[in-house]
């Protein structure tokens, strides 16, 4: 070997040591993680984090070592709830990123979430290619590796239906959201299974545009990585900026049902908002008769009288909800029909409209907490009507894009945030307000994109998420026993932090009240948000239970002479008593490429492990041809002896669990049928 050959190879291995980074991995025995072991595993000094970035056009891998690292470990801040903070620090730039990680022991989960700051008074290099999480996954065998998740809201019949996606060697599977909401056409959930029996239900919190991208390295490994999907800018100086959250929670078991149902109850128990310091229990809702008279839409033309007439009405037949619902359009203008105005083309408009509402909404509000109810009132405030009162009074708060009819409302603007802030307070404080509903309909990231600085590329966007969280977080302070209803053209904006802060009592805009899909959202949804809720404008039962979960709302006609109040009674008494369930575990009883189709049955069992108890519910559509179905429940003791009584017709029969894991037969002789069955030891 020769002089000259020598110094090639030096040369060579040069180059690759200084172009190369490593990679964060995790190898996964037959043991199931104990969480506080991996956090310190990934998050110490010396190691690669499972993060990455690049700055001045070099990847982190190459450098985050060197910088200056420290932890703060701060322990238990809640029950069950361990916090630390790592920092990383270039001495040279000054600039730091820092991770904020929590870890929960009891269900084997972490979250994340990274913030970048310029510690010089000058701009920052730039930062780019942000992946909040970038690792591999390595398990103790080789085989199939899966992800599971599901559609986001489009909407249409196949809102949230569940998917699958065998990942291939070598392939890229990569997803994200449309037109800047974070379920608009995906949906930021994920189950990742192994055949070795290992997974990790993976959660990204971005409330824009998020990115999540799967790899298959190997037999036994897969690559994955996540962040916000356009970021590319440098900070001034002084400044800092957060990224979207990451979440991941282990589980080990041959069914992975037992990651979504570990999920479902760290969703209830750590991350949905509280109330007195237990999970929001979501609203049984009523509206004021919905979208009364023709040509009226929504609430423009409702009044205080009739109103008031309404809720004496639900009184006098017994059926008084948990929460009275108003809905857009009782600000002024919105019922200016013969100008060709409704509700949609008059938001900005904030103003309660004192022709219908002469002594505002504050008399409505006392109605409803004299029949002991709560007071729910709908706000559109991001979205602006150009010639509305706020589009002009306000314009230096406004962001435009071109070919809008609407502003966007800045909430990146500090001052503009703060406005808003104390004014809905205020407005909610003065009315008698009890839940704020937002809802959220236009395009968004066409107003980020176009608004950006030169070489800040993401910073509208970010800064318009802060402030979003910011206004959320400001009303869940100031009113602690609020809930904040988060609708966005229906569910499109659901993702791990809105789903900390908000309810998505209204998961959909598909055709108000049709069964099927309404069949279709509980199924996908159940895998990984248990908390959600939906309307429902019919008594029979089979349309009626297509909408059970957790939270509902009734848009009966009580006036009409063909309703029943006592179907109404008795479809409230049904949801009152099974809806403890949809808080328990969840399991899919039938399973479908296309469950959207008319010909099919559709059943789902929800069982409470504290007491060993359950129910199924099922229904055969209007097209299938099949009178019965064989059924495998889960989670039943073999051991044990059940009781099982049919809901309608109060008949019941016994079982053993063997049974029931072996095979359970479900009959409904009709088509366009349902069945619920309650079992018990």
């Amino acid at each position: 070997m020769n002089k000259y050959t020598v110094l090639y190879i030096i040369i060579l291995s040069l180059f690759i040591s200084n172009s190369s980074y490593g990679q964060a991995i995790s190898k996964f025995g037959k043991k199931e993680v104990k969480i506080e072991n991996w956090v310190e595993d990934n998050f110490r000094k010396g190691k690669q984090p499972p993060f990455s970035f690049v700055y001045n056009s070099e990847h982190s891998g190459n450098f985050i070592r060197k910088w200056k690292f420290s932890s703060q470990k701060l322990g238990e801040i809640e029950k069950g709830v361990f916090n630390n903070i790592y920092r990383w620090q270039d001495e040279k730039t000054k600039m730091s990123v820092e991770c904020n990680l929590k870890y929960y022991p009891e269900y084997k989960a972490v979250e994340w979430v990274l913030g970048f700051s310029n510690g010089l008074t000058g701009n920052s290099s730039t930062i780019e290619q942000v992946k909040v999480i970038d690792i591999d996954f390595q398990y103790a065998s080789d085989g199939e590796i899966i992800v599971h998740y599901a559609d986001g809201s489009t909407p249409s019949r196949g809102d949230f239906h569940p998917r699958r996606k065998i990942l291939a060697g070598g392939e890229s599977f990569e997803i994200y959201p449309r037109d800047g909401r974070s379920s608009d056409h995906a949906f930021p959930f994920f189950n990742i299974e192994s055949t070795s029996g290992q997974g990790a239900m993976f959660a990204i919190g971005w409330t824009g545009t998020w990115y999540s991208c799967f790899e298959k390295k190997s037999d036994n490994a897969i690559s994955f990585d996540a962040g916000m999907k356009n970021l590319n800018t440098y900070l001034n100086g002084n400044e800092s900026i957060r990224t979207p959250s990451i979440c991941l929670l282990f589980w080990n078991d041959e069914n992975r049902m037992s990651g979504h149902n570990a999920f479902r109850r760290f969703m209830i128990n750590h991350q949905a908002p509280k109330i007195n310091g237990k999970p929001a229990v979501y609203p049984v809702s009523t509206s004021f008769n919905y979208g009364d008279p023709h040509p009226c839409n929504e609430y423009t033309c409702l009044t205080t009288d009739y109103a008031l007439a309404m809720i004496n009405r639900y009184k006098k037949f017994k059926l008084v909800p948990e929460v009275f619902w108003l809905d857009a359009g009782w600000y002024i203008k919105a019922n200016e029909v013969e100008n060709n105005k409704n509700w949609a083309n008059t938001v900005g408009n904030w103003e309660i409209d004192k022709n219908r509402f002469p002594g505002g909404l504050k008399p409505i509000a006392d109605a409803v907490h004299e029949a002991g109810a709560k007071f729910m009132v709908w706000f559109e405030p991001e979205r602006v009507i150009k010639e509305s009162k706020w589009g002009t009074e306000h314009r230096q708060w406004m962001l435009d894009a071109k070919g809008t009819d609407a502003y966007l409302f800045d909430l990146g603007n500090k001052d503009a945030l703060n406005w808003l802030c104390k004014f809905i307070g205020d407005f909610m404080e003065k009315n008698g307000i009890d839940y704020y509903r937002q809802d959220f309909n236009m395009r968004i990231d066409d107003y980020w994109r176009e608004n950006d600085e030169p070489g800040r590329t993401g910073m509208r966007e970010i800064r318009h998420i802060e402030g979003l969280y910011a206004f959320w977080d400001y009303l869940l302070e100031r009113f602690p026993e609020a809930i904040v209803d988060n609708c966005a053209s229906g569910g499109r904006r659901l993702d791990f932090e809105s789903m900390k802060r908000s309810a998505p009592l209204w998961r959909t805009d598909y055709s108000y009240g049709e069964p099927i899909g309404y069949q279709t959202h509980t199924y996908g949804l159940s895998f990984f948000l248990p908390l959600t809720g939906t309307g429902v404008e019919k008594n029979d039962k089979f349309t009626f239970r297509s909408s059970l979960g957790t939270s509902v709302i009734f848009n009966w006609k009580i006036t009409e002479a063909s309703s029943s109040f006592t179907e109404m009674q008795r479809c409230f008494r049904e949801f009152m008593d099974v809806r403890p369930y949809f808080y328990e575990d969840y399991y899919p009883l039938t399973s479908y490429e296309d469950m959207t189709t008319d010909d099919i049955w559709l059943a789902y069992q929800l069982h409470r492990p504290s007491d060993d108890t359950g129910i199924i519910v099922a229904f055969r559509r209007d097209q299938s041809p099949d009178e019965t179905i064989m059924v495998k429940l889960s989670a039943v003791d073999p051991e044990k002896t059940y009781t099982l009584t049919d809901r309608d017709t109060g008949e019941s029969f016994v079982k053993t669990g063997d049974e029931l894991r072996k095979g359970l037969q479900l009959t409904l002789s009709e088509p366009r049928s349902s069945l619920i069955f309650e079992y018990g030891k």
